[in-house]
């Protein structure tokens, strides 16, 4: 019972830490309406699982003693947080209220999320350390997963709940009306959090 409270709480801090994950779900709830928000944290969701599996497999282990493959994970990540605040930056298509709520929108929007969040150093960084450090060596296969299962869990909710708010009509009105500020704001957050990556991860 207290190493699953253990792990919730250690849960719950990372989850509703502001990062690429937030940035990008608040992005696809203004711009594309709640059914796309909604696919971003199922795409989210699903990205942790590659870093719960590759964890549980062991693989972390190796990660971890390598410094070359654990940085070069790092930049890979920080260089996609780069690409997505870059693209928000550059943008000239004009939002309109009634978004983009196509089922290729929506397809976009869950890839968006769980290539964010599988290429987030952030999360790797969460699993490895909520393995390591908080659930006991030698623990069950089954519980273990049981364990990914939650994580995954309670990013999509939480990112659910971003996703809702920044959907409502009225927020959305009033980021649309501020598109290319917001849209700036976007951008700048993720190319500073893919900066801020890239040098601790060369240091």
């Amino acid at each position: 019972m207290t190493e699953l409270i253990a792990v919730a709480l250690f849960t719950l801090l990372a989850v509703i830490s502001p990062g690429a994950d937030f940035a990008m779900v608040t992005r696809s709830s203004y711009a594309q309406g709640r059914k796309a928000g909604l696919a971003a944290a199922v795409g989210i969701a699903l990205g942790v699982q590659v870093h719960v599996l590759y964890t549980v497999l062991g693989i972390a282990v190796i990660i971890s003693h390598s410094p070359t493959l654990f940085v070069g994970m790092k930049v890979l990540g920080a260089g996609y947080l780069i690409y997505l605040g870059y693209q928000s930056l550059i943008n000239t298509r004009r939002i309109r209220l009634e978004g983009d709520g196509t089922r290729a929108g929506v397809l976009q929007a869950l890839r968006t999320g769980f290539l964010t969040n599988a290429f987030n150093p952030k999360t790797m960084l969460f699993v490895i350390s909520a393995y390591t450090q908080v659930v006991q060596p030698g623990s069950p296969l089954l519980l273990d997963f049981a364990y990914g299962a939650f994580m995954s869990f309670a990013h999509w909710a939480w990112f659910s709940l971003v996703a809702v708010f920044f959907s409502s009509a009225s927020l959305r009105r009033a980021m649309i009306e501020r598109q290319r500020v917001v849209d700036r704001l976007i951008g700048v957050a993720l190319i500073g959090l893919g900066l801020a990556v890239a040098i601790s991860g060369v240091r």
